[in-house]
């Protein structure tokens, strides 16, 4: 007797249960998108947004919405604010999720979570970029010495106050060494303005 094959909901319900699903996901495993919709109706999955949805009752972390963010945007990288709160560097939570992207990449259309985006190139994009794993969604994500310098960098965005906090923190903590944050600085170009206030509390 050949194993019996799981129906399509079950594959759907099994997919749903690795993280957010997006309608393409579907046609990769061959369910039809239609599929979405008789388990929304039955109280299965919600639509979270534009071709996201994810289990009613999947554990929401507060994480969640950065692996929401990425399955939908998997260019954007998390910085600033939301790195920030990733890597233990502050106790407030972002209004927004904050993602960093190319100079010339189209604007992403998310309507949930609210996005905050700053754009970047060369050096300033690529450096200091790390892989983490959250609600089975890779997530792309500034380094602890990247978003320091970008907070320099996005002073305008995020305020003094909030990369000064960034820098006492990083350095406070050992977040990572002095030379990897000047690493960071210099790739965002924006090593001299931030030299003065490093060399005040290293």
């Amino acid at each position: 007797m050949s194993p019996a094959v799981p129906s399509k909901t079950t594959t759907l319900l099994r997919l749903a249960r690795q993280g957010p699903v997006r309608a393409r996901d579907l046609d990769d495993a061959g369910i039809p998108r239609a599929y979405l919709k008789r388990l929304c109706d039955r109280g299965l999955l919600e639509q979270v947004d534009r071709g996201l949805y994810r289990l009613v009752d999947a554990p929401m972390t507060e994480l969640s919405t950065l692996a929401e963010v990425s399955k939908r945007v998997p260019h954007a990288v998390i910085c600033l604010l939301s790195a920030l709160q990733v890597h233990g560097m502050t106790s407030e939570a972002p209004h927004a999720v904050w993602v960093l992207i190319d100079r010339h990449a189209r604007m992403p259309k998310v309507t949930s979570p609210t996005l905050e985006v700053v754009r970047a190139s060369g050096k300033a994009l690529e450096h200091g970029i790390e892989m983490r794993v959250v609600d089975g969604v890779k997530v792309q994500l500034t380094t602890p010495a990247k978003t320091v310098a970008d907070c320099f960098r996005f002073r305008r965005h995020v305020g003094l106050e909030v990369a000064l906090a960034a820098l006492k923190d990083y350095l406070r903590k050992r977040k990572g060494s002095i030379d990897v944050l000047v690493e960071a600085a210099r790739a965002d170009r924006i090593y001299v303005f931030m030299r003065p206030y490093l060399e005040a509390l290293a």
